[in-house]
């Protein structure tokens, strides 16, 4: 199929770094730390707020996904989400982002829940269980977090996206908000639909899904990641999750890149972090 070949280029060249100037923000730093579950290493991304070495506050954890589209031009593919632009910007600021590098070739291997018969991966489970027992405890005992469910959000676009939707759903006693950037569901479609089928749900999640009406679409037809975040969403809420959870939003005109993610990224952070 011509759209999903499309987005499986995507998939794959947004590893790729191209030569610019470093926009990172001051309040950005990087570490290095082992993932044994990956068998390898991870440089993580992390944003401290203005402010945060003059306070004794307490910060809600936003693990986002592909660290390297998210602060810096330099790093990025086809430009950055600006993050740390935006945040800098805020008079408040209530969290700390945590960015993990994704795996370059093993991207789709680490931001995959099933295997696609064609395209593989499907490990996504060793990723997260990296997160949650490796990263987590590291980020929670350095930094002064807010560390439980509802104070920690997975964040991310594409595969990303898939991913971080699997993630409250398998582990909803570590993440408790979902930011969900066009999830590329068309590569585990049938078995995540099984899977949610059969989950029992905390209605008290909370998914925010976004999408470009131009994303997998081809001449005079219908987006087939509009009609999936449709049908997902439908799913939940059949499953319980509470109406005021979930925001299903579908962006006029929007393409699958970093633009579409960047620009409607402040919306979508206002109403994760509320907690109401």
């Amino acid at each position: 199929m011509k759209i999903v070949s499309f987005l499986f280029f995507y998939i794959l060249v947004s590893v790729f770094k191209i030569d610019a100037q470093s926009t990172a923000s001051k309040q950005v730093n990087t570490f290095i730390i082992d993932a044994p579950q990956l068998q390898t290493q991870k440089t993580i991304w992390v944003y401290l707020p203005k402010g945060y070495n003059d306070s004794n506050s307490s910060y809600q954890v936003i693990y986002m996904h592909d660290a390297q589209n998210l602060f810096d031009e330099k790093t990025s593919y086809v430009g950055e989400w600006k993050i740390d632009e935006y945040l800098d910007a805020l008079e408040t600021n209530p969290s700390i982002i945590v960015g993990i590098e994704h795996g370059n070739e093993k991207r789709i291997d680490e931001l995959t829940p099933f295997t696609n018969e064609k395209y593989g991966g499907g490990k996504a489970d060793a990723y997260l269980n990296f997160i949650i027992e490796t990263l987590k405890p590291v980020v929670d005992s350095t930094y002064r977090t807010l560390s439980s469910k509802e104070n920690t959000i997975i964040w991310g676009s594409s595969l990303g996206g898939l991913t971080s939707l699997y993630a409250v759903l398998k582990y909803p006693a570590t993440f408790g908000k979902a930011g969900v950037f066009s999830p590329a569901i068309w590569i585990n479609k049938d078995e995540l639909f099984r899977f949610i089928a059969s989950s029992n749900i905390d209605s008290n999640k909370k998914f925010y899904f976004l999408v470009g009406s131009e994303e997998g679409k081809s001449t005079d037809s219908i987006s087939i990641m509009v009609t999936d975040q449709h049908e997902i969403v439908k799913l939940l809420k059949e499953k319980g999750v509470n109406n005021n959870h979930i925001i299903d939003r579908v962006i006029p005109e929007g393409h699958h890149n970093e633009t579409l993610w960047s620009t409607n990224f402040p919306e979508a952070y206002q109403w994760l972090i509320n907690n109401d």
